[in-house]
């Protein structure tokens, strides 16, 4: 469907981003602990994407994937789900939301990096101006309020490595998944590798945390915590990964597809000012000035390029 419009993939991108953006805030108004949370978020929303599927005629066999693509789907699985977001909400037990919404949209910049390393396509001279506005806008960020925090504590600083690993991770899942979407389609290998790694979580955070998640854990959690395990896992993950996933495989510039990433950090910064009641700064409004700029820059230069084209074309005698 989606490979039919390239605007309604931008579009699928962008909504994806949304849910992106909000995922932060969910899981700390969630109450529970980074890595019990990831187990929840991906078993619930997983087990969501896989009843989705069923509902498609087209995506029903879920079983036909593995005898082309089987090891890959595993290895998708442990490195886009398992490995990312297990980094992903354990950050947030040691950084800011802030912190990592921001450097987590460093994310197609390792896109742009996966891809020339596994498809040799070479980024391009605007691309990277457009990545190093984006990357300026987003130290902004980072460095405005947060610096003190950013630098003086060690625990803070672990948890930007763990965003900046989720990061790479999503965005070498992103690059990788993409020929297997293109075959079998977003909605059928989405809800494969989510479930996959959500099994994958749930044994590593039992091993390793001593923390078995099970259905009896529902009767001490309170219904503001249910309802942010419900939202972060059936919004943030079941919708907001069919949409990221297929869309970014649906466009026709998977680098330029990821770049609307860099609007996570502005949307985030406008949850913090509406959810949060924090005070929107002038650096921070100065920032979401320039990662806006270097998202449609390019777009806007294409469409510029045309008109030039246009003009030249015209006979003015």
């Amino acid at each position: 469907m989606w490979h039919r419009s390239s605007k309604l993939a931008y579009l699928a991108v962008f909504v994806g981003v949304l849910g992106h953006s909000s995922s932060e805030f969910v899981s700390v108004l969630s109450g529970i602990d980074g890595p019990e949370l990831s187990v929840w978020r991906f078993v619930l929303g997983g087990t969501g994407l896989v009843i989705l599927a069923l509902f498609f005629p087209g995506s029903r066999n879920l079983i036909a994937p593995f005898r082309t693509f089987g090891p890959r789907l595993l290895i998708l699985s442990a490195l886009g789900v398992t490995a990312a977001y297990l980094f992903f909400h354990w950050s947030l037990n040691f950084a800011s939301v802030i912190q990592v919404a921001t450097v987590v949209t460093t994310i197609p910049i390792f896109v742009a990096l996966a891809n020339l390393i596994i498809n040799r396509q070479p980024i391009t001279l605007g691309k990277s101006i457009n990545a190093l506005c984006a990357i300026f806008g987003i130290s902004l960020l980072i460095t405005d309020g947060y610096f003190t925090r950013l630098t003086g504590s060690a625990g803070s600083l672990l948890g930007v490595f763990m965003a900046i690993a989720c990061a790479a991770a999503v965005a070498s899942y992103s690059v990788m998944v993409r020929p297997v979407i293109m075959e079998f389609g977003a909605l059928r290998i989405t809800a494969i590798t989510m479930f996959i790694g959500s099994i994958g979580l749930w044994l590593v955070v039992g091993l390793f945390f001593d923390i078995w998640v099970g259905p009896a854990r529902f009767a001490v959690l309170e219904v503001q915590n249910l309802l942010a395990l419900g939202t972060i896992a059936f919004f943030n993950t079941t919708l907001t990964q069919f949409l990221w996933i297929g869309g970014l495989a649906a466009v026709p510039d998977i680098t330029k597809g990821s770049y609307l990433f860099f609007l996570k950090p502005v949307i985030a910064s406008l949850l913090a000012v509406m959810i949060l009641d924090q005070e929107l700064t002038l650096t921070q409004l100065f920032s979401i000035v320039i990662i806006s700029c270097s998202v449609f820059a390019e777009v806007l230069a294409e469409k510029l390029r045309e008109l030039a084209t246009v003009f030249r074309n015209i006979d003015l005698r």
